[in-house]
């Protein structure tokens, strides 16, 4: 019984959840998976390319279409998915969902985890997948979209395995009064709202969309994925794979399907107006983020675009922190929501233990360390990876052509391995606080912008105004002033965005861990939803309650 079987790791991702102490179920190291799982996993990629991708298990499809060009060597991948009419995809989800629902908790969950040990298998191939449809190094793309990613899945399974089971299914209830008392037969039922859809991202499109489909899942409910056209591969793995393991517990496929349209026929806007679609997961920019939030009759979760700060106050050692804050500007060449952008720094300068570092000083450092990322041979490729989009690349030249100060130019980055890679290395841009203009919206991509700022407290004031306005997942602040330290906490926590005080060495801005880090607060402009919290999952089903006299 899969029960049996998987009840260990269920039981420890609820404690980890609850202790929010370091839990990883799946290792972020390749070697944890086997010698042969490496040559395997490419071997399995390249079987993939350059025809359809038939491992699916939607049989009543209208077509076929792919898009996907690799950012690497900017070739078409050469795949075909399967395309379904909308209303067939609600048609097949609402005729799976009733023998779903019926499953205890504990049976979907445990089905769900095995889903996620099928997942591991195919790490590798899903880490090629990733990278050359994202343009993540493929480090980055076997961490992110395989054990972080099912990590990420297993919280959710946790979250909902906990809180479905919140309140007793059955209870008599008695009620004294005087002579006699009433007696009540109660049952507690978990209804699930209906078809769930989760909107995936190019970037993310495995780490950003298995929250809300396990989440989806574990409530209950049947979901579909509509994944970007220009990433489809890796989430059409995970799917297929989800697919499998429901069939082979005597449940329907189509719990779980996958969603492919074009860039010149997207169907997304029909899926999510759709009446019988009751819950939308949203990864993405802005502006479509607050369309489906302004939908009626559904429940919404968003992480949207946010304007990323850092706060440098002082410091014991500013090379250390500079060093940091360049890796994190070069990681994945900034195209992660989580990346920083505003570094705001005092004109009178940084105090630390060798004496005040002033202004300009402070940001050569900062030049300096992105410089040596960028111009390491050893570094640069598998720091910066590759741009998805040539949108990102558009952005960094008209930024830089805004008028602002100049400090590192960006410029190709050579990837000895694929020489056609789409890159650029960071821009860094020096404004001041007047120019709002520049730096009051996301700019997504490699791009830093220095803002001088009158002291500290001008630095917070502007930092806590763009979370406020524009949304914030992170905040950087250096500090080794305790009272300065908790006027930013206090000041950047009222518009619900998370501070990381004083990272140096390998720990990042960028990283949030699951079952410890929320991933976005919900609480301001950048999304509305947080990986993973009560919040997450109970939205999704509805308790309801029935009473029957005990005696009748």
């Amino acid at each position: 019984m899969l029960v049996e079987k998987h009840q260990n790791i269920i039981d420890n991702a609820v404690k980890a959840n609850h202790e929010r102490t370091f839990f990883a179920q799946y290792p972020e190291h390749p070697k944890a998976y086997g010698e042969d799982a490496p040559a395997k996993g490419e071997q399995e990629f390249k079987s993939l390319l350059n025809q359809p991708f038939e491992k699916l298990k939607q049989k009543v499809i209208t077509g076929w279409t792919g898009e996907e060009v690799s950012p690497y060597t900017q070739e078409p991948l050469g795949i075909t998915y399967p395309t379904m009419d909308v209303q067939e995809l609600i048609k097949m989800a609402e005729q799976a969902a009733p023998a779903w629902e019926q499953r205890p908790v504990a049976e979907r969950a445990s089905i769900l985890t095995e889903s996620l040990e099928r997942i591991k298998e195919h790490f590798f191939s899903i880490a090629h997948a990733t990278m050359h449809t994202t343009g993540q190094s493929f480090m980055m793309s076997f961490q992110a979209s395989g054990p972080h990613a099912n990590d990420r899945a297993l919280e959710a399974i946790a979250m909902g395995y906990s809180e479905l089971q919140r309140y007793p299914s059955a209870q008599t209830w008695e009620k004294p009064m005087g002579k006699f008392t009433i007696k009540l037969n109660k049952n507690f039922k978990a209804i699930p709202k209906g078809i769930g859809l989760v909107i995936g991202c190019s970037t993310f499109p495995i780490w950003n969309s298995v929250p809300g489909i396990y989440a989806d899942l574990i409530t209950g409910n049947p979901v579909i994925v509509k994944p970007h056209p220009k990433a489809v591969l890796p989430i059409a793995i995970v799917v297929s794979l989800i697919q499998e393991v429901l069939e082979a517990n005597g449940l329907s496929p189509y719990l779980c399907q996958l969603a492919v349209d074009s860039s010149s026929d997207l169907i997304t806007k029909t899926l999510s107006e759709q009446p019988a679609v009751k819950i939308i997961d949203y990864t993405g920019g802005s502006s479509f983020g607050n369309y489906v939030e302004s939908l009626p009759g559904k429940t919404v979760f968003t992480e949207k675009a946010g304007v990323n700060s850092v706060i440098i106050d002082s410091a014991k050692d500013l090379d250390a922190v500079m060093q940091n804050l360049a890796f994190s500007v070069c990681l994945y060449s900034g195209q992660m929501c989580t990346a920083p952008q505003n570094f705001f720094i005092p004109a009178t300068g940084i105090k630390t233990a060798a004496g005040t570092v002033s202004f300009d000083e402070a940001v050569n450092k900062l030049k300096s360390a992105v410089e040596g990322i960028v111009t390491n041979p050893k570094m640069a490729a598998g720091t910066l990876g590759a741009i998805q989009n040539e949108v990102t690349c558009n952005r960094v030249e008209q930024t830089q052509k805004q008028g602002a100060k100049v400090v590192l130019a960006s410029s190709k980055v050579e990837n000895p391995e694929y020489p056609k890679a789409r890159t650029v290395s960071p821009l860094i841009l020096e404004v001041n606080a007047a120019d709002q203009d520049i730096f009051e919206q996301e700019l997504f991509g490699p791009i830093a912008l220095i803002i001088k700022t009158n002291d500290t407290d001008h630095s917070i004031q502007l930092a806590q105004q763009m979370a406020h306005q524009h949304g914030a997942i992170t905040c950087a602040a250096y500090t080794t002033d305790p009272v300065m330290h908790e006027k930013i906490e206090t000041a950047m926590n009222r518009v619900f965005a998370p501070v990381s005080f004083n990272l140096t060495g390998f720990i990042w801005v960028n990283q949030h861990a699951a079952f410890s880090d929320f991933h976005v607060t919900g609480g301001n402009p950048a999304g509305n939803a947080s990986f993973t919290n009560e919040e997450f999952i109970i939205k999704r089903f509805v308790w309801v309650g029935n009473r029957s006299l005990a005696d009748a």
